[in-house]
């Protein structure tokens, strides 16, 4: 399933200039946040007015093996309904990076919005699959991670979607998920680092948070998001769950009715 869902027509780029960005071929424009080969996104706008920025970010349980390609049918469908695409990639497990280079990479990568030529930032909206779905709400509640180095987002994030997302490291790693890819994301045991890195430990978010999840999903529980909505609405957030039907990659596949739903909350945000 997931060769299927990375099958996409690859934009060709050419090489970046002083500013880090590189010509528009297709449609798909490269920018380049950071000197590593992983260290780009691609950046899709729609015909006319723009809703506003979807950043893309893809799963894989933070592993070397999967990348961007996930995202890029997410990405054309989102260009398709009038929103900018902004699918990313980033350092993994097996290319350099875990913690913190995961993190620091998402977190320069959204930051680099603002330096892009005619993109709006007031609304920038994180979409996430899986793994992606933990950075998708990390990145939404970077402004609450006082004292890190992410605290002070030069875009701030207003809204986040999680798709199955893994969203609770504490019980990933107890149900070792992925076979113990939260251990291998955050190079260890559970420790003081898991405060700016798990999405459960910074509740309640100052953003809305919905949760997109299939009921039949057996590589990332239902559970992870029906948790994290029941703490995060008890401390006082605005996050809500939408139970679709389907399996962990519904979520991710443009002509499903669960990626319909999801296009449907993102008007909302």
């Amino acid at each position: 399933m997931l060769t299927l869902m990375a099958a996409a027509v690859l934009a060709a780029c050419s090489s970046p200039d002083s500013s880090g960005r590189t010509d528009e071929e297709d449609g798909v424009e490269k920018i380049t946040y950071g000197p590593g080969p992983q260290q780009f996104a691609e950046l899709s706008r729609p015909t006319g007015a723009s809703k506003g920025v979807v950043v893309v970010i893809h799963g894989g349980f933070w592993k070397a093996q999967y990348d961007l390609s996930l995202g890029r049918p997410l990405a054309a469908s989102l260009v398709e309904e009038g929103w900018t695409a902004y699918n990313i990639e980033y350092r993994r497990v097996g290319d350099g990076g875990g913690y913190p280079a995961t993190f620091d990479d998402v977190a320069a990568a959204i930051d680099a919005l603002a330096t892009i030529d005619g993109v709006d930032t007031a609304r920038v909206i994180t979409l996430g699959h899986s793994a992606g779905g933990h950075l998708a709400v990390w990145a939404a509640g970077r402004p609450q991670l006082a004292g890190s180095d992410w605290a002070d987002p030069a875009v701030p994030v207003t809204a986040a979607i999680s798709q199955a997302g893994v969203l609770d490291l504490d019980a990933s790693t107890a149900a070792n998920l992925g076979g113990g890819a939260v251990q291998q994301l955050m190079g260890g045991s559970v420790d003081e680092r898991y405060d700016l890195a798990d999405p459960t430990r910074v509740i309640p978010l100052d953003v809305p948070v919905r949760c997109v999840h299939g009921s039949s999903d057996d590589t990332v529980p239902l559970s992870q998001s029906i948790d994290y909505v029941e703490r995060a609405t008890a401390a006082g957030a605005d996050a809500e769950l939408a139970e679709v039907e389907g399996d962990h990659f519904v979520v991710i596949d443009p002509s499903s009715t669960a990626w319909a739903r999801t296009l449907e909350i993102l008007e909302t945000l």
